[in-house]
């Protein structure tokens, strides 16, 4: 990933069309950037359709690179086989079926393709690693026996969260998966939960998820700087929504 004036990391949309549309402008996101996103376009907000429509369309102008999330999968699922389970149904599934009612075939087809090339997840030539949620085998996400994993696996956040912040890396209980990267950009689990509003740094762990789906806003950091762009908090894009809440 190298010529790029910026590569540019996008957290967890979940529908908020509103809030992305914002924060490309708010960045001043431009073509020599490069935008990586790390999963879960669906499911949340009212725009679940039109988010991946018009990431469709950015693609075309703009450079960029899509990670597979749990709610994209099952989205796409959906659009296959018509399977709507409870628990999708439970945790935004119902505002996709909804997004989806007025949608044509032949969009539903360009968005099935658009579902089905999502990366699993992305290792850049400085050896930083995104993908949705994690990884718990300690050879890496290749080696996990259920390839699903890097987008519903938690045990990595949970880990470093917990994880004493002077423990160096020489530590003989240092976790050896973390000493597999430089970086590691993920999302999938808000960082609402631990009462943070913006993208949270644990060890080599950075959670860009700032809870859009519920009160939060939309966060798009700088890998290389550091530099945090946030949308308003989604909910009041949306004042006439439930969301995800």
């Amino acid at each position: 990933m190298a010529n790029y004036r910026r590569t540019l990391v996008i957290g967890d949309i979940h529908g908020g069309l509103k809030a992305l549309k914002q924060l490309l402008d708010k960045a001043k996101v431009n073509h020599n950037d490069l935008l990586i996103f790390l999963g879960d376009y669906v499911d949340g907000w009212s725009d679940s359709a039109e988010v991946i429509s018009f990431l469709i369309e950015l693609k075309a102008d703009y450079q960029c690179r899509f990670i597979r999330g749990n709610h994209d999968a099952l989205v796409n699922n959906w659009l296959k086989t018509g399977d709507a389970n409870d628990k999708w149904m439970e945790h935004g599934g119902q505002s996709t079926k909804d997004a989806y009612r007025n949608i044509d075939k032949s969009t539903r087809e360009l968005h099935i393709q658009f579902m089905d090339n999502l990366e699993n997840y992305i290792i850049d030539s400085q050896n930083r690693l995104f993908l949705h949620a994690g990884f718990a085998n300690l050879h890496g996400p290749d080696y996990e026996f259920h390839k699903h994993m890097v987008y519903w696996d938690r045990t990595l956040w949970e880990m470093v969260k917990c994880m004493d912040s002077n423990l160096s890396t020489e530590d003989e209980f240092y976790p050896d998966r973390l000493k597999l990267f430089k970086e590691i950009y993920i999302g999938h689990t808000p960082t609402t939960r631990i009462g943070e509003n913006k993208p949270v740094n644990f060890q080599n762990v950075w959670n860009i998820d700032t809870g859009a789906a519920f009160k939060g806003s939309l966060s798009m950091m700088d890998i290389e700087t550091k530099e945090v762009w946030q949308s308003d908090p989604v909910y009041k894009l949306y004042p006439d929504e439930d969301g995800r809440n």
